[in-house]
C-alpha cells in the first residue's frame, strides 16, 4: 500500500533579515495510511514547518511532498487551498474556533466549504460528548470543551490526514489526556492518518511511531 504522506528529500529555508535560515534539510519520511506519528523536537527544529508543507500552506525550497496520489508541492496556490479543504483536518493548540458562530456552526463550516450538507456535524458533536452544547458559543465552553469542538471540526469533512500541532498544549494534564485519547480514538476508528506535533513524551507515547527532529533532520 502506498504511503498516505511522503516527503522526498525536502528542504525548507527562510530569509530572515537578509540571512538564510534552513529549517528542514533533505528530510525524507513515509507515513502509512492510518498511522499515528508523533513529531518530537526542540522549538525551532522544524516540526510545525513540516506540517505546513504537508498541508500546502508553505512550499518546500527543494524536494517533493505527496499526500496519497497528489504531489502537493506541485500544485498552484488555489489548488493547494482546495486540496486542504478536502483532504486535511487541523487541530491547533489554541482551538481557533470562530467566536461569532455556535459550536455546531463551527463544526459545520468545513462541510459547507466543500459543498456538503447532512447531519455529520451533529453526529461528531455527539461523538465528542457535546451534543447538548450545539447552540452554545465557544466563549461559554471550557478549554477542554473547545478543543473537543475543534476535534469534531477537523473530522467533519472526512479528510484523509489530520495535522495536530500541540493539541493538548493549552490544557491541564488530565484534560489533555482525555482530549488526546478522544482524538486518537476517533482518528483510528475512522482510519485517519495523524501527524502530531508535541513536546511531551507522554503524548508521544500514545502514537504508533515517534519521529525526533533536530537541526532540520530526523535524529531518531
Amino acid at each position: 500500500m502506498p504511503p498516505a504522506v511522503q516527503l522526498l528529500s525536502v528542504s525548507k529555508a527562510f530569509d530572515e533579515g537578509g540571512r538564510r535560515r534552513e529549517v528542514l534539510r533533505e528530510l525524507s519520511l513515509d507515513v502509512a495510511p492510518g498511522e499515528v506519528v508523533a513529531l518530537l523536537g526542540r522549538s525551532g527544529s522544524g516540526k510545525s514547518t513540516l506540517l505546513n508543507l504537508i498541508a500546502g500552506i508553505e512550499q518546500p525550497s527543494q524536494g517533493a511532498v505527496r499526500v496519497g496520489d497528489v504531489t502537493v508541492s506541485a500544485l498552484s496556490e488555489r489548488e493547494r487551498t482546495l486540496f486542504r479543504r478536502h483532504q486535511i483536518g487541523f487541530v491547533y493548540q489554541f482551538f481557533h474556533l470562530l467566536p461569532t458562530l455556535t459550536v455546531e456552526e463551527n463544526v459545520r463550516l468545513p462541510l459547507e466549504l466543500v459543498g456538503r450538507k447532512g447531519d455529520e456535524a451533529r453526529r461528531l458533536l455527539a461523538a465528542v460528548g457535546l451534543a447538548d452544547r450545539a447552540r452554545t458559543f465557544p466563549d461559554r465552553l471550557s478549554g477542554g470543551e473547545q478543543q473537543r469542538v475543534a476535534l469534531a471540526r477537523a473530522l467533519a469533512h472526512d479528510p484523509s490526514v489530520i495535522l495536530a500541532d500541540e493539541p493538548t498544549g493549552a490544557l491541564d494534564v488530565e484534560t489533555g489526556r482525555k482530549v488526546l485519547d478522544l482524538l486518537l480514538g476517533l482518528a483510528r476508528e475512522r482510519r485517519k492518518t495523524v501527524l502530531l506535533v508535541t513536546h511531551g513524551s507522554e503524548v508521544a507515547a500514545a502514537a504508533d511511531r515517534v519521529v525526533v527532529l533536530a537541526d532540520g533532520k530526523i535524529a531518531a
